[in-house]
């Protein structure tokens, strides 16, 4: 069975810098496009960041020019550079995945807590 397991998340101050990963594991599956999504209190899930399988990119505009999507498809990982993090960041990031075993699907991670302070 295919997991997302997210990691790298934590507590920066403002302006800090945070890096998030994602692996994709569970037996053989084909990874199309991976994207990170946050929800912060009360509020609804977001896109942040989507690259396809062939690298290319899309930002939330709040997010432009401070993160930074990439993926390693040899090692089935999707980052999230985070630069210049300000408190409305603060946020469960998940990583999501359009995923091909038998059948295609997406595949949500279990979420890793980003809390920046002023």
């Amino acid at each position: 069975q295919v997991q997302l397991v997210e990691s790298g998340g934590g507590l920066v101050q403002a302006g800090g810098s945070l890096k998030l990963s994602c692996v994709a594991s569970g037996g053989t599956f084909r990874i199309y496009t991976m994207g990170w999504y946050r929800q912060a209190p009360g509020k609804q899930r977001e896109l942040v960041a989507v690259i396809s399988s062939g690298g290319a990119t899309d930002y939330a505009h709040s997010v432009k020019g401070r993160f930074t999507i990439s993926r390693d498809n040899a090692k089935n990982t999707v980052y999230l550079q985070m630069n210049n993090l300000k408190p409305a960041d603060t946020a469960v990031y998940s990583c999501n995945a359009r995923i091909t075993t038998l059948r295609t699907d997406n595949y949500w991670g279990q979420g890793t807590q980003v809390t920046v302070s002023s």
